[in-house]
């Protein structure tokens, strides 16, 4: 049957197809599937933008102290800790409005290669509440506060929950330290409880409600920051032992029953947290080069850090840079916020585009 025939079958008994309206409806219609394959190929070939970096919140304007660790609330805004204030500030992601969430945890006492560290260091949200880690605030390094995870009970009130000093100090680990309580880095929520990860003790804690503390796993002299956790994986930056060196910057995964990790990318220095980010990728954050002699601890030099990708054979590539000594990294949609040491959050948008 020829193509006259099928459409005028098809149109009755509505109207009389003649040859003539037969071709022009071949034609109209093969115009339009070509029109459509042209749209296809275009969309197919047109570019990505490329990422483009923003300043939503300038530290000097808003009072950010020493800014390190971040999370999204359950409002979808950003929450950023401040060690220096003991302060949880909240973060509009459109405007850049910064507003107290809580005030009145302890402060950060030390200072190393001019950065102050410690106190309130990150923060987490477990139905609805706020939990804050605070470390090397206890006595062994001249405090007289307890490192651990806070409740926030209030504007100014807190509840210690879970004190990760006292455990350290009754459990040591096998590698070298100079602080028996351990600095502690990052807050990640698990299993309806936390995964706390140790920078100088060299392991990750599992910390339920109830404030019972144990040892997930233990590594050797891997200096491990940031974490994130996908189903049964736990994926973990490691900023790697002084000094820094980029073949030592990794991002590892390992599951709740793992004697040691697996490696999953390598190849960027001192890497500071780790995030699944836009089109279900991992993406991990440097903080830079390690100052020439500098003290254990230490930021790393000024506008050296970038926001990588991890890429499936193993390596990093590039999404932004440079950025100013980076410590956390979070994502809204396609929309990736970075805070760093000096108080600014800078918005990236862009980072990944559908191919």
């Amino acid at each position: 049957m020829n193509t006259q025939n099928i459409l005028a079958l098809a149109l009755k008994p509505a109207m009389r197809v003649t040859k003539s309206v037969g071709i022009g409806i071949v034609l109209m219609l093969t115009a339009a599937v070509i029109a459509m394959i042209t749209l296809s190929v275009a969309s197919a070939q047109r570019p990505c933008p490329g990422p483009t970096a923003t300043l939503l919140v300038t530290g000097l304007d808003t009072g950010l102290e020493s800014a390190k660790g971040s999370t999204v609330g359950p409002d979808g805004a950003l929450y950023v800790t401040e060690g220096a204030a003991g302060r949880i500030s909240r973060v509009d992601p459109q405007t850049g409005e910064v507003t107290t969430f809580a005030t009145g945890l302890p402060t950060a006492i030390i200072s190393i290669g001019g950065a102050m560290i410690g106190g309130a260091i990150d923060v987490a949200f477990i139905d609805n509440i706020a939990y804050a880690l605070v470390t090397l605030v206890s006595p062994d390094v001249g405090g007289t506060n307890v490192d651990g995870i806070y409740r926030v009970d209030g504007p100014d009130t807190f509840t210690v929950v879970a004190d990760i000093g006292e455990f350290n100090l009754a459990n040591p680990p096998p590698t070298p330290f100079d602080v028996p309580t351990g600095l502690q880095y990052a807050l990640q929520t698990y299993r309806g409880g936390f995964l706390v990860s140790d920078g100088h003790l060299n392991r990750v804690l599992r910390v339920t409600l109830d404030g019972e503390i144990a040892v997930l796993i233990q590594f050797d002299n891997i200096v491990p920051t940031g974490l994130e956790v996908r189903g049964n994986r736990v994926y973990m930056a490691e900023a790697g032992p002084v000094p820094h060196l980029p073949q030592n910057g990794k991002v590892v995964s390992f599951g709740p029953r793992s004697l040691s990790a697996t490696e999953v990318a390598s190849g960027a220095p001192l890497l500071v947290d780790v995030e699944f980010g836009p089109g279900n990728l991992l993406y991990a954050l440097s903080q830079g080069i390690f100052p020439v002699g500098g003290d254990p601890g230490s930021p790393a030099l000024p506008n050296t850090g970038a926001l990588v990708k991890v890429n499936g054979d193993g390596t990093f590539a590039v999404i932004t840079e440079p950025l100013d000594r980076p410590t956390s990294l979070e994502f809204i949609g396609n929309t990736a916020y970075v805070v760093n040491l000096t108080g600014e959050i800078w918005k990236i948008d862009g980072v990944w585009c559908r191919p």
